[in-house]
């Protein structure tokens, strides 16, 4: 019996041991100061300023070259166009789509008018395209733009009201409210 008891004293403080290492453990470890969690905090505010006006402009310049790829899609499919109706000078986006030469008009505005261009001395002939499309916010109007002019603009070209004017003279953006 004397040994049993022996037993169960030497395991009751093997436990008691144990417990006081655990607790020594846990003392020592110190969670993150208030200080430690304010610098992580600040650090991911930083991030977040600086990635999300990015990841905003590529939305924006996507929606320009969104509309500006509507637009060279109408001024090739006005090229079918006049090629089996030589005859016409001009056509609509909503004839090329009721004609089937375009799918869809995409952000295009119906009224938007293409206009067949006239041989230059190389012998290309340059189309001009009036009208507008606008998507999410942006509204890219056309001013007898061509193709190049349309190439040549880029797409973080745009004013402080997300509007610009492509043309065959110089690209315009308006910035006043």
């Amino acid at each position: 019996m004397k040994e049993e008891t022996n037993e169960v004293n030497e395991m009751t403080n093997k436990g008691a041991n144990q417990m006081k290492k655990m607790r020594k453990l846990l003392k020592n470890e110190k969670g993150m100061t208030l200080i430690e969690l304010l610098a992580v905090i600040v650090i991911l505010a930083i991030v977040a300023a600086i990635a999300v006006p990015a990841i905003g402009n590529l939305i924006e310049n996507s929606r320009v070259g969104a509309i500006k790829a509507d637009a060279q899609n109408a001024m090739a499919g006005a090229q079918l166009y006049f090629q089996d109706n030589p005859d016409k000078p001009t056509v609509k986006v909503s004839v090329l789509v009721t004609d089937g030469f375009l799918e869809d008009k995409g952000s295009l505005v119906d009224s938007t008018e293409i206009t067949k261009g006239t041989k230059t001395s190389s012998g290309v002939e340059k189309m001009t395209i009036d009208g507008s499309g606008q998507t999410g916010g942006v509204k890219i109007a056309f001013a007898k733009a061509t193709n190049e002019n349309i190439n040549n603009t880029k797409n973080s070209e745009r004013g402080t009201k997300n509007n610009l004017t492509i043309s065959t003279g110089e690209t315009e953006t308006e910035t006043t409210e």
